[in-house]
């Protein structure tokens, strides 16, 4: 017999809420959810609509009448219009401004996050809340949709990853960064419904690590992704841990605390190390920083003090350096060195350098180019503190607190004297396209750590190390589909970053083979450009500010092999009249 409570509904719907939970997200979500959602949902006017009347390919935001800031988003792909949330769930960008191929794949124009409109569901990072979908029709020569006002205002759907583990299978994944929360939350999202155990050094849960660096933010709870009890929810053991041996013939991992830890799968995604300098006072003095944690960043906001006003010395101009220098520049008197004749050159050219520079330098930053640095020297007031930096040129640098920003090395110290793997010069793991450790069946190196084949434009299968964000979270992705449905082939992503250098910068691509030419479009004197980096005539990464959706179109551009050549863009073609085939080539 139904429950009393059930009585009240009719007899196809008790059936519904009687059915177990599952793992599932995205169409294959919680029936229960599915049908509760239906019960509540109820029908909005769509303003300025009477038909249905896109063409395939076009995308259209509207208004939603009786909700105060309400909208969706029309997206018609051969016969079919589908009505979706608006807005990216990643920082909240336009999605009318993305790029919609003909399979309906869905990528915001800002950092690439992309989505299925026909569930809403995520495809690739950095997103991890789907957009929300809603049902669209035609109904007295108007149009309406069926949806919650509180799903249409939140402008996207909140995955419902609740799921109780069983089974023999554990999942043990090494870190808590991009990677790791990409991988344990796919796998739910996979319906994989074994033990999933996630050990991380960082005390705290995944954050997004981005905005340490661009914007100095240092409260976790405005960093952090996901919440413990999210996690609790989805079965997944977070673990307050730091990794010091793997036992690959026994399946097992150790950790500092004397725990172990076993697996029958296992990903590693502990990420990178940022470098120090090995030279005379860099060890030895106070506020010199490096930065990757939330404890970095409350050492430096404290040193900075409220009010700032202190001569900074940022040793680096890549991208972290320069982020941190563009973070810092209000009343601040910051100072970059850099051993490049511009910032960024080796990835970005000169011309592109010096536009970077030029923006940073608008705020105040000075810059020492074409410098190596040869030594820290003590304040005079505080010994035990930096007090100036020297260059081998015999320029003497003030200095109330120092920032290095030289790069990261792959955190594997874990794994160094184990003989059942071999790490590369770097101190990398080799894997194969499916990130899968080479000789180590059913163990995953992603993230920083990783040197995998690369199969976008001008490459065929070179190995390389990406220390982007996408990248990690993206090949997480990609792990948890092999472990959940092994069946699958791993989908192919063109690496994609972005980054804050007075103005933001939108890339994609890859050049493990170096690029030998530069096509630069637009305005760069005022900062709006489009960068197209070639190998021969071959155009193999893209950079671009104030130009979306460029950087979005070349991306899946190069998924299916149709960018215009290098020839073509020198003669003012534009990527964005160039159709999308359907085929994906890579």
């Amino acid at each position: 017999m139904p429950a009393p409570s059930e009585l009240l509904l009719p007899r196809n719907l008790r059936l519904f809420f009687r059915t177990k939970p599952i793992c599932r997200l995205g169409t294959q979500r919680l029936r229960f959810t599915t049908t509760a959602a239906r019960i509540m949902a109820q029908e909005y006017k769509l303003k300025g609509l009477s038909a249905l009347d896109l063409k395939s390919g076009e995308k259209r935001e509207v208004e939603v009448e009786g909700i105060e800031g309400g909208k969706v988003l029309l997206a018609k792909v051969g016969s079919t219009t589908h009505a979706l949330s608006p807005n990216c769930t990643h920082y909240g960008a336009p999605m009318k401004l993305g790029v919609l191929t003909p399979e309906g794949r869905l990528t915001c124009a800002w950092h690439g996050a992309c989505f299925n409109v026909g569930t809403g569901d995520v495809e690739d990072a950095p997103a991890l809340d789907p957009l929300a979908k809603f049902e669209v029709f035609e109904k007295s020569g108007a149009v309406y949709i069926k949806g919650e006002e509180a799903t249409i205002k939140a402008s996207r759907r909140q995955p419902n990853v609740k799921c109780k583990a069983q089974g023999k299978e554990k999942v043990v994944v090494v870190g808590g960064g991009s990677g790791a929360m990409g991988t344990v939350q796919a796998l739910r999202e996979q319906g994989f419904n074994g033990d999933i155990t996630m050990i991380s050094k960082e005390p705290y849960l995944p954050i997004d690590r981005t905005k340490l660096s661009k914007a100095l933010i240092a409260d976790k709870s405005k960093l952090e992704w996901r919440s413990q009890e999210w996690f609790d929810d989805a079965s997944i053991a977070t673990v307050s841990d730091e990794v010091s041996s793997v036992d690959f013939k026994s399946k097992s991992v150790s950790t500092k605390s004397g725990k172990s830890f076993p697996y029958t799968k296992l990903i590693l995604a502990s990420g990178g190390t940022p470098k120090a300098l090995p030279l005379p006072g860099f060890k030895d003095l106070s506020n010199i920083f490096l930065l990757r944690t939330i404890p970095d960043v409350q050492a430096i906001n404290g040193a900075v003090g409220e009010k700032g006003a202190k001569k900074i010395v940022v040793i680096g101009s890549s991208f972290i350096g320069m982020e941190v220098a563009n973070a810092l520049s209000s009343n601040n008197d910051v100072t970059v060195v850099g051993m490049e004749s511009t910032p960024l050159e080796r990835v970005m050219g000169k011309e592109v350098g010096k536009v970077f520079q030029r923006l940073i330098s608008e705020k105040g930053v000075k810059f020492h180019m074409e410098a190596s640095v040869d030594s820290a020297k003590p304040s005079k007031d505080d010994s035990s503190k930096v007090g100036s930096v020297s260059l081998k040129d015999g320029t003497n640098l003030e200095a109330d607190l120092v920032i290095l920003g030289i790069g990261v090395s792959p955190a594997t110290e874990y794994l160094k004297d184990n003989s059942a793997v071999q790490l590369e010069k770097d101190g990398s793991i080799k894997t194969n396209e499916s990130f899968e450790v080479q000789n180590q069946s059913g163990v995953y190196a992603i993230g920083d750590i990783a040197t995998y084949p690369y199969h976008g434009p001008g490459s065929d299968g070179s190995f390389t190390r990406i220390e982007h964000w996408n990248v990690a979270q993206n090949a997480g992705r990609s792990v948890a589909a092999s472990i959940a449905k092994p069946s699958i082939a791993p989908k192919a992503f063109i690496p994609v970053f972005w980054s804050a250098q007075g103005s933001q910068l939108r890339y994609c691509g890859n050049t493990p083979n170096g690029w030998d030419d530069l096509v630069l479009q637009g305005k760069p004197d005022e900062a709006k450009f489009a960068a197209f980096y070639g190998k021969g005539d071959t155009v193999v990464a893209v950079a671009s500010m104030q130009m979306d959706p460029v950087m979005t179109q070349s991306a899946e551009l190069m998924r299916r092999g149709n960018m215009l050549p290098l020839s073509e863009l020198r003669k003012g073609k534009s990527v964005l009249d160039v159709g999308l085939p359907s085929e994906i080539k890579i």
